[in-house]
């Protein structure tokens, strides 16, 4: 009993016979026109319905009224979307034939029902019925007494089974297509794999950032030249400056602010980075082969990446020990080394973020990374496409 009743206490019942009865208006008028032809109302949706605009008037109409509580929700079942295919323009058109049929039922519900309450109540006290016949007797009319509620009771659930019918229909045929469901789950990925990006772009370059800037000042507390502190202070700064830009940058991704792709590093600036690691004490040996410039963006801001984290990782691991950098550009892939004397005992191959880090950056882009102790060396290799991307 329960569960009949509770759809009646929901305001979003109330809202969808509404909804329900907002088209009655244009109806009445038609029969107001000519009686004979009640049907040119669905007729003459046909056409209103190919107008692409009319599923967004449909859609936010229907969110607001059929579906109150998804209103505003990137996930709403109902979509409010102008049509962009045919295919969604006949589905409006069934939407409007499904919403006219349903209307006249309601609308005559709703005028029909109440009016026989009122006869029923008239008829329990003697009164002639709407149709001109009288209930004589005593038992008749305490008859018409108990059935008087019944009417509206029947109006009632009908009106909340035709809420739920047009809901549905208006899920269905109002919704997102398939295609327009798949565009949207491809665009949340992209999303997805663009804040995991960013995530791995500022745990390297602030790690890199912190890594100089620990580097450098144990150096300059335990050399104790005020010249040489001058200049780890100066690099310190520099490489600070570069994090914060690339912070505010990754930052104002993750806030949805719009900032472009192409404002990412790239390795035609890895001079910078070796620079930052010589200047932290690093013993650099860089080869660049290749025309960098014609590497495409998405390879070299990756590569780019790659080679901060390398570098990350040996001022923090070894400290100031020879590195030799090889960048090469040839047959359609960039190949990228960095190598170091071991120090201590070896790294694990798989533990760390920013180890991981390069092997999923390669694997997105269709490469492969190896990281690992190698004949006495602690070795990075990365070995990127080129033309999986052009």
């Amino acid at each position: 009993m329960r569960r009949l009743v509770r759809p009646l206490t929901t305001p979003a019942t109330y809202s969808r016979w509404l909804h329900l009865l907002i088209p009655t208006a244009v109806v009445s008028v038609w029969l107001f026109i000519s009686m004979d032809t009640p049907w040119m109302p669905l007729l003459f949706a046909v056409p209103v319905g190919l107008i692409p605009t009319m599923r967004l008037a449909e859609g936010v109409q229907a969110q607001l009224l059929l579906t109150p509580d998804e209103r505003g929700s990137p996930n709403a079942a109902i979509a409010a979307a102008p049509a962009r295919t045919w295919a969604d323009r006949w589905r409006t058109v069934a939407w409007l034939e499904v919403r006219l049929l349903l209307a006249i039922a309601v609308g005559f519900a709703t005028i029909w029902l109440p009016a026989t309450t009122v006869d029923l109540a008239s008829a329990s006290f003697g009164a002639r019925l709407s149709g001109g016949w009288l209930i004589g007797g005593t038992g008749a009319r305490w008859f018409c007494a108990l059935l008087t509620p019944l009417p509206i009771v029947l109006m009632l659930f009908l009106v909340v089974g035709a809420g739920e019918l047009a809901t549905a229909a208006a899920r269905q045929l109002l919704g997102p297509s398939s295609t327009e469901r798949m565009t949207a789950l491809e665009e949340r990925a992209e999303q997805l794999l663009e804040r995991n990006r960013m995530a791995r772009e500022l745990h390297d370059s602030i790690g890199h950032a912190l890594t100089i800037a620990v580097v450098q000042a144990g150096a300059a507390r335990a050399a104790g030249d005020p010249g040489f502190t001058d200049r780890a202070l100066a690099v310190i700064e520099e490489t600070g400056r570069n994090a914060l830009d690339d912070l505010e940058r990754v930052l104002g991704v993750l806030r949805e602010e719009g900032i472009p792709v192409s404002g990412r590093p790239t390795l035609v600036e890895a001079d910078r980075l070796l620079e930052s690691a010589r200047g932290a004490g690093a013993e650099i040996d860089a080869e660049v082969s290749g025309p960098l410039g014609r590497v495409p963006d998405p390879v070299s801001r990756e590569g780019f990446r790659i080679l901060q984290e390398s570098l990350t990782n040996v001022l923090r691991h070894a400290g100031s020990v020879p590195v030799r950098v090889r960048i090469t550009v040839v047959d359609d892939q960039l190949e990228l080394e960095v190598a170091n004397p071991l120090v201590g005992p070896p790294r694990g191959t798989g533990g760390g973020s920013g180890l991981r880090g390069i092997r999923e950056r390669a694997a997105l882009l269709g490469g492969k990374a190896r990281t690992g102790p190698h004949e006495g060396e602690w070795l990075v290799h990365a070995r990127l496409p080129l033309d999986r991307i052009r």
